[in-house]
């Protein structure tokens, strides 16, 4: 049997090769015969996914990328560490997880998503509660502005202040402010294209980015 050590020792590497997996490339591979990395915006993401290989594979993608953020995380709660440590620990399985799918391994370091989902699923692990305020937050503006890219972008303004507030626990919210300067790195283009009124509106089967 694993020892408890030797998986504390073990989870973040784990958690960075789980979240380094591309699921947005091995789904459409598999499925179809688009190559998510040169259609749409070319990111590998569940948007894009389902902009060019449909709705159902973007579901997929999305429920994995959540899956991958969430499991290392969800492992951390059952080790018995002590309160001291648990919360640093989980935060530090969340950057992991989410720069694992930033800056994937598998396919050095480059074409990774923007952490969204993936990021949601972590936090989901630690403050449920923050994670579906911040899914209230992304309905509300995506339908409101019909771009994907600015749900995402306000749901990770919500997120630190969602996650502290439900939590209480400092390095939690640091954790997820952490996270939501990425978000915002990564979507710098589309940021550029809302401030310019020029971010096309998201729709199945366009060639739209985000």
């Amino acid at each position: 049997m694993i020892s408890d050590q030797l998986i504390i020792y073990g989870l973040p590497l784990l958690a960075y090769l789980l979240g380094s997996v591309p699921w947005g490339i091995i789904l459409t591979r598999l499925f179809t015969d688009v190559d998510i990395r040169r259609s749409g915006s070319g990111n590998i993401g569940a948007t894009n996914v389902a902009r060019a290989a449909g709705p159902i594979l973007g579901l997929v993608t999305l429920g994995l990328d959540f899956f991958k953020g969430w499991a290392p995380v969800a492992m951390a709660r059952n080790l018995g560490l002590p309160a001291g440590a648990i919360e640093p620990y989980s935060v530090m399985l969340v950057l992991l997880t989410v720069g694992g799918h930033l800056f994937p391994v598998y396919t050095r370091l480059k074409g990774g998503g923007k952490g969204v989902a993936t990021a949601a699923g972590a936090f989901f692990a630690l403050a449920p509660p923050a994670v579906w305020i911040g899914l209230g937050v992304f309905g509300s503006v995506s339908m409101l502005t019909r771009r994907a890219s600015a749900g995402s972008l306000a749901a990770a303004v919500a997120l630190p202040v969602a996650v502290f507030s439900v939590s209480g626990v400092t390095v939690y919210g640091v954790g997820a402010a952490i996270v939501a300067v990425v978000i915002f790195i990564r979507h710098t283009d589309n940021i550029r294209r809302l401030w310019a009124g020029t971010e096309p509106p998201f729709r199945f089967g366009t060639k739209s980015d985000h």
